[in-house]
């Protein structure tokens, strides 16, 4: 039994991580029709924001919000800096313009904080355990569900009932035909950008509860895990984002337990040879989002 419960929470808790940072990527991508390769450095901003603020008496939960707030910073910074001024050029210059702003943060923070492994501040709830139907489950696990839990109603909530939400839809959907009919198209995109900071924020303090600590590099792994999750769940569909992320955490979870320690390490060719069975099966995704028009 304890061995059940700790998996399923250890599924929980990582498809959590994934499918917020699958819904981050997504939501860009829906409007824009383009893949934001600068996203994993919103959680490296989130990351050192905490470092920074390390020192200082502020009370823990003002740090994570400080964070939190420079990562949504950090998104609509992306937006100004490489899309609008490149968004009616073509696909490759708005790519080449992602993958620069991504590196330029990187070398930023190399060259103005250090290359080295910085350790961030972390409240002890984030090392306690409780035990659960015998198993012994970290605190952060749990807090991880509960967080994804309230992030994916909030989302729901303003992607169904506010007309941001709505517009955000229809931009989605027909962006020419949304703009015609008033709905600012800036407003709209800006808005999708500071949406997906807000989730790779939220994200990035649990992954650093992980980790403990924040490098140069650390947002490489989350962009390759959100954009996994949403090429398997279906790269137009926002369910499917949530859905492809805890997928992928199952597959990888089920390969942990399951592997014997001698393969562990080739644990992600095994989880990328299922992928690409599933794309074999599904090239576009295991649930369909709508029709779209053509890219912003």
């Amino acid at each position: 039994m304890a061995v059940y419960v700790q998996f399923l929470i250890d599924v929980l808790s990582l498809g959590s991580l994934y499918a917020l940072m699958a819904l981050g990527l997504v939501i860009v991508y829906g409007i824009l029709k383009l893949v934001n390769f600068a996203y994993g450095e919103l959680i490296m901003v989130a990351g050192y924001s905490l470092f920074l603020l390390g020192g200082t008496p502020l009370p823990w939960l003002v740090m994570a919000a400080v964070a939190v707030l420079m990562a949504i910073g950090a998104g609509i910074a992306t937006e100004y800096a490489a899309f609008r001024p490149v968004r009616s050029k073509s696909v490759t210059a708005v790519l080449i313009t992602s993958f620069a702003f991504s590196t330029l943060l990187q070398n930023a923070a190399l060259l103005f904080i250090s290359p080295r492994a910085r350790t961030v501040p972390l409240p002890d709830i984030f090392s306690d355990t409780v035990v659960l139907f015998g198993a012994i489950i970290p605190l952060r696990n749990i807090l991880t569900i509960v967080a994804a839990a309230i992030m994916l109603a909030i989302f729901s909530f303003i992607m169904k009932k506010t007309v941001l939400g709505l517009a955000m839809r229809a931009a989605a959907t027909k962006f020419t035909m949304a703009r015609m009919l008033g709905i600012p198209a800036n407003l709209v995109i800006t808005s999708a950008f500071a949406l997906s900071g807000l989730l790779a924020g939220v994200v990035s303090l649990f992954w650093l509860g992980r980790i403990g600590s924040v490098v140069p590099g650390i947002g490489l792994e989350p962009l390759l895990v959100a954009f996994i999750a949403t090429v398997i769940g279906g790269m137009r569909s926002l369910q499917g984002a949530v859905f492809g992320g805890f997928l992928l955490a199952l597959i990888v979870t089920t390969f942990n337990y399951l592997l014997p320690p001698e393969l562990l390490k080739f644990r992600d060719a095994f989880t990328f040879s299922l992928v690409i069975l599933i794309l074999l099966w599904r090239p576009d995704g295991l649930i369909q989002g709508p029709a779209t028009g053509q890219r912003t």
